[in-house]
């Protein structure tokens, strides 16, 4: 049996063909239509965005019997929401990325009424612009009437309901909402009603992968997906992302590196606690049943090499010029700190008490040139991601020894090496790249009957064989000296003058 996967991402939207033992028979991608207001925001265009899946759906599966295919399984980026109408299915507003940052008021708001530790032993979550309870707040003091009678639907509902008719999300992304409680799995009906909203403004929510309805003569006529194929919400991108790779036990997790990079763990599920507040990851239920997640992320990971690629000259540095500059470099540490805060405090979730944070070069002397800068570009993203990988580690009491990474930053061998040699642990790169697909589609699979569980569909599907990077131990040491002594012991000082220098501009603002 063959089994089909979407994943609509920020930069593309793809549909996947696997067989029941993996093998990708078909991928295909469309750039994910991106538009912008007058005043510069990006959005997605609902009608549009639908259009490119079934584009990618429809060639996936051409040719191929319908009797062929046991299931659909549709992921997407999370905290990307539209409003439909329940009535009409019509869509009342367009979709707003998950890095919309007009809801910061009301995030802001959002955090002063509920004690945040408490809110986030229910959620998971601390409150930020991206969670869709923001961004619905932020529509209602705009056009309450938009939101009477309407549903808030992920990318990956709409997809679904757009199929077949049906609204329903899953766990996994219900928890990046800041309305869902991941200790009961179910909707904050009394958070809801709180903030003025009715509890029906989310869908009816459930395990990833159950099958939230069939494919309708339209949704079959706009896809080409058989007429009553099972369609399931798959779930948040990263952590199907995670199954694809099979990193579902507590000893191995998952990298993911694109422009953000991205790393996953699992837990058994517990209480939350302030230890867990404090630590700046969050956390919710995993697609894999019976199991939490803990993340952590840099939004400009890959994000770092392509301004420093933006300024390294004109025309912009290309690709190859860039492992042009790295076949010339050795592995050794560099003294250059780097700190990866391009887009201030927010740029790492384990900053979230460093509210002034700006990306940073400490150590430049004359004699540097622009492979040193490179070098200090890659070590300082990997310096960061270990502040996370240390401070889950810490958290789950479970040592991680293996990470499993995916996504167009793998292809960079030489940051592959800063990063094993960084944190000590053996990084293995998947050789397949879009584990995203492949983890929809194992959830399928699961959803389907075809596999009793995800420990069979990982045996199964997941890819094997990747090239895998070992931590070299003498320059291990010398990273740690740097990390240890210089990364984490400047962070404070740093963090002070640009607070101060953040108070100086806001009064003198203020003051004219």
């Amino acid at each position: 049996m063959k089994l089909v996967s979407v994943d609509v991402g920020t930069t593309s939207c793809k549909a996947g063909l696997f067989d029941s033992s993996g093998a990708a028979l078909r991928v295909v991608s469309r750039p994910t239509p991106t538009r912008a207001s007058r005043d510069g925001v990006a959005y997605y265009d609902p009608e549009e965005l639908f259009q490119t899946v079934c584009e990618t759906l429809r060639e996936a599966v051409d040719g191929v019997p319908p009797a062929e295919i046991a299931a659909a399984g549709i992921a997407s980026m999370a905290e990307t929401g539209v409003l439909v109408d329940r009535a009409s299915g019509a869509a009342r507003s367009h979709f707003f990325p998950w890095f919309d940052t007009q809801a910061e008021p009301q995030a802001e708001l959002l955090a002063r009424q509920d004690d945040p530790v408490a809110r986030f032993c229910k959620t998971g979550l601390h409150p930020g612009p991206k969670v869709s309870l923001a961004k619905l707040l932020w529509l209602l003091e705009r056009d309450p009437a938009a939101l009477q009678g309407a549903v808030w639907l992920s990318a990956a509902d709409y997809v679904v309901f757009r199929l077949t008719g049906e609204f329903r999300t899953d766990y996994s992304l219900a928890g990046r909402t800041l309305a869902f409680r991941i200790d009961w799995k179910c909707w904050d009906d009394e958070w809801i009603r709180y903030h003025g909203l009715s509890p029906d403004i989310f869908p009816p929510v459930g395990p990833s992968g159950e099958p939230a309805g069939r494919v309708h003569e339209r949704g079959h006529a706009r896809s080409g997906l058989p007429v009553g194929l099972p369609v399931a919400v798959a779930g948040h991108d990263h952590i199907c992302g995670a199954l694809g790779v099979g990193a579902v036990t507590p000893r191995k997790v998952f990298n993911s590196m694109g422009t953000a990079e991205v790393l996953l763990g699992t837990l058994e599920p517990r209480g939350l606690t302030q230890r867990d507040y404090e630590s700046g990851l969050s956390f919710g239920c995993h697609v894999v049943p019976d199991r939490y997640y803990w993340l952590g992320g840099l939004s400009v990971s890959g994000g770092s090499i392509e301004w420093l690629r933006a300024i390294f000259g004109t025309p912009q540095m290309s690709y190859q010029q860039l492992d042009q500059l790295l076949a010339e470099a050795d592995y050794e540490p560099t003294d250059i700190l780097y700190y990866p805060y391009l887009l201030g405090s927010t740029s790492s979730s384990l900053n979230r008490r460093l509210t002034a944070a700006r990306a940073s070069f400490i150590g430049l002397d004359a004699h540097h040139r622009q492979i040193d800068l490179l070098k200090a570009v890659l070590q300082g993203t990997a310096y960061e991601m270990e502040r996370i990988r240390r401070t889950a580690e810490q958290l789950t009491a479970s040592p991680i020894e293996r990470v499993l990474a995916a996504g167009g930053g793998t292809r960079n061998k030489h940051w592959m090496q800063i990063k094993a040699d960084v944190s000590n642990c053996i990084f293995e790169v998947a050789p397949f790249s879009d584990v995203t697909l492949l983890g929809a589609a194992m959830i399928a699979g699961i959803g389907a009957g075809l596999f009793a569980g995800a420990d069979e569909a990982v045996q199964a599907m997941a890819p094997q064989g990747g090239e895998v990077f070992y931590p070299d131990a003498a320059r291990h040491r010398r990273h740690l000296r740097i990390f240890e002594q210089g990364y984490l012991a400047l962070q404070t000082p740093l963090n002070a003058f640009y607070s101060l220098l953040e108070k100086s501009t806001r009064d003198a603002y203020e003051s004219c």
